[in-house]
């Protein structure tokens, strides 16, 4: 039988391979987790930990004066003075312990908050300074579920989940102590149950921590789809592609419902087991405390006592088994952030790298090769030279390094081979942030953020007047358009200017790179998406902007490199031809015959 279409995208998406990551607990990276708590040890920390010990010592208080005092003393002995002060003192310490756990909350939330913060700030500083190498190989919904979901994750782990650990161990403790206190043979007999649960329980840990991690992959995964799909609706819907992206996001959902189901499956399996040893615990505590009751080894107010501090016990260990699920799942998430924080520019600086103030844009490649997998060559042994304020244009076909040209130039990538120097000076010696602020980048693609079209055009240089601001974008004729709407240059943009047309976001992105006033100018394909009216009003203005200017023009719509200073002809990451227009027009070679194919097109 023939598998239908919605079978097939199935599969595609349950036979995908997915990276469990295989290791034991890292009590390393739980430290260095918890690295972040250190800003806040000396204030926030002090006064939770405080309130932890105050609280804990009043339940521990608590049972003995009720089993031993109130039973023992004031009621076998008929004494109701001792027992209505036993009773005030009860209250009191009532009203201490609810106080205290009413600030350890304030406080550990207050902490938690803090923690979180800094964790996802550290994050997403640490991502904007990674190279295009790391975005190359990541979707934008798996970054974006590191930075929200994963960290998100860890919030009940660092408000409750640690402070609980530390109450539950000194509470446990202080049960056995007392426990033994009162009777080391009832005490024995009742935590014959504790290895049968402990070795159970342990069994349980690593499909615990696995289903997590399952977790988080699945939700990368569905953040990736809905990423991809409300990106590329306009081409879904074109291509009356939503019956199949519906049937592929059923099965993302599928899995992603399916992994939560196994994980809380796994973890509610742990409290039951606490109840069932309790159970048996409290079997143990009845029969075996009635026997020596009645041998008279155990008064009934010590009985009481075992019962209070039983039920006690079995308490912080199921919260015990809560908090080792909270770490389990912060070990899952926290594996997955630390692994982008671990993770280091491709692009990076030399110790003392020089910082240049103002540079002239010479621009020199020396025998420059790069591969992006280092395996099949983007650029074979590239020279060429830009003098200052002239224009180079790079023609060729899609794949010939034009694009990789500009991110070579930019220090987006290394080269892998050869020299690129600016000024006389290599790249590579140049501090980034001096680098890249002299150099502006209009792409075909231009990317409108969310805000006025003013913050949009002085996103380049921030510190510009509105009447710069003006100047730029009537120098490259985006002030007709913009004077036109209601609100001008205060008009909102949504996210990608979706309101804009693709002629008017060129327009934005030109005034946006020409207001920077950088030293080099990159037109990546900057013309593709304007008509030909607004294509001679760059033309117009770029004449005038350029002049003094390095300017890298990319395009395939070769009408507006005409007038470039020099023009490089790239085949398969080779130079074919250079010279200029006429020159080249001249040469009847490559160039010549690109010229008169699209002549002949259009």
């Amino acid at each position: 039988m023939e598998k239908t279409k919605k079978q097939a995208i199935m599969e595609r998406f349950f036979y995908t391979a997915d990276e469990i990551i295989e290791k034991p607990f890292n009590w390393a990276q739980m430290w260095r987790l918890l690295s972040y708590v250190k800003p806040y040890r000396k204030n926030i920390l002090p006064l939770s930990f405080l309130m932890v010990i105050i609280g804990t010592a009043v339940r521990l208080l608590i049972p003995i004066l009720i089993g031993v005092y109130v039973l023992d003393h004031a009621i076998s002995r008929q004494n109701p003075k001792l027992l209505l002060q036993l009773i005030l003192i009860i209250s009191g310490l009532y009203v201490i312990n609810y106080a205290a756990n009413i600030l350890r909350i304030r406080w550990m939330n207050q902490l938690g908050q803090h923690v979180i913060y800094d964790l996802r700030q550290h994050l997403f500083t640490h991502v904007q300074r990674l190279s295009h190498r790391f975005f190359d190989q990541r979707s934008a919904g798996s970054i974006l579920v590191r930075i929200m979901n994963d960290i998100n994750s860890l919030q009940e782990l660092f408000t409750s989940g640690v402070i609980n650990l530390l109450t539950d161990l000194l509470l446990l403790l202080g049960i056995v102590v007392i426990l033994f206190t009162l009777s080391p043979e009832l005490t024995i007999a009742i935590m014959i149950t504790l290895p049968i649960m402990f070795f159970i329980s342990t069994s349980l840990r690593r499909k615990i921590r696995r289903s997590w991690q399952m977790v988080r992959l699945k939700q990368s995964k569905l953040n990736s789809h809905l990423n991809e799909s409300i990106q590329g609706i306009r081409v879904t819907q074109a291509y009356t592609q939503e019956q199949e992206n519906m049937a592929y996001f059923d099965g993302v959902n599928h899995e992603n419902y399916q992994s939560w189901r196994d994980a809380t499956r796994k973890n509610a399996m742990f409290r039951p087991l606490v109840e069932l040893t309790n159970a048996a615990g409290t079997a143990v505590l009845i029969w075996y405390g009635a026997t020596l009751i009645m041998n008279g080894t155990v008064t009934i107010g010590i009985f009481v006592s075992f019962a209070f501090y039983l039920g006690m016990f079995w308490e912080p260990i199921s919260r015990l088994g809560q908090v080792y699920n909270q770490l389990l799942m912060g070990m899952a998430s926290s594996e997955r952030i630390f692994e982008f924080l671990d993770e280091q520019p491709s692009v990076k600086e030399i110790e003392n790298a020089i910082h240049i103030k103002k540079l002239k844009g010479d621009v020199e490649f020396e025998d420059v090769e790069f591969s992006y997998d280092h395996k099949r060559k983007a650029l074979h042994t590239v020279s060429f030279s830009i003098p200052a304020g002239t224009t180079l244009a790079l023609v060729g076909h899609t794949g010939s390094g034009k694009t990789t040209i500009a991110n070579l130039i930019s220090r987006f990538y290394d080269a892998t081979g050869g020299t690129i120097k600016i000024d006389g000076i290599p790249i590579t010696d140049m501090s980034l942030s001096s680098l890249r602020s002299q150099i502006s980048i209009v792409l075909q693609d231009t990317f409108i953020f969310s805000g006025t079209i003013m913050e949009n055009i002085r996103f380049g240089r921030p510190n510009a007047a509105d009447q710069e601001v003006i100047k730029a974008a009537k120098a490259v004729g985006a002030d007709d358009f913009i004077s036109r709407l209601a609100m001008g240059y205060k008009t909102e943009v949504e996210e990608r200017g979706s309101a804009l047309s693709a002629g008017q976001r060129q327009l934005i992105s030109f005034a946006r790179a020409l207001l920077a006033d950088p030293a080099i100018l990159i037109l990546d394909e900057a013309t593709a998406s304007i008509d030909t009216e607004t294509e001679v009003k760059i033309q117009q203005a770029l004449k005038t902007l350029l002049h003094g200017r390095t300017a890298v023009m990319i395009a395939h719509r070769l009408s507006t490199i005409r007038d470039a200073d020099r023009i490089i002809v790239l085949d398969h990451g080779k130079k074919i031809e250079e010279g200029s227009h006429k020159q080249l027009m001249n040469k009847a070679g490559i160039y010549s015959g690109l010229v008169k194919a699209q002549y002949s097109v259009s």
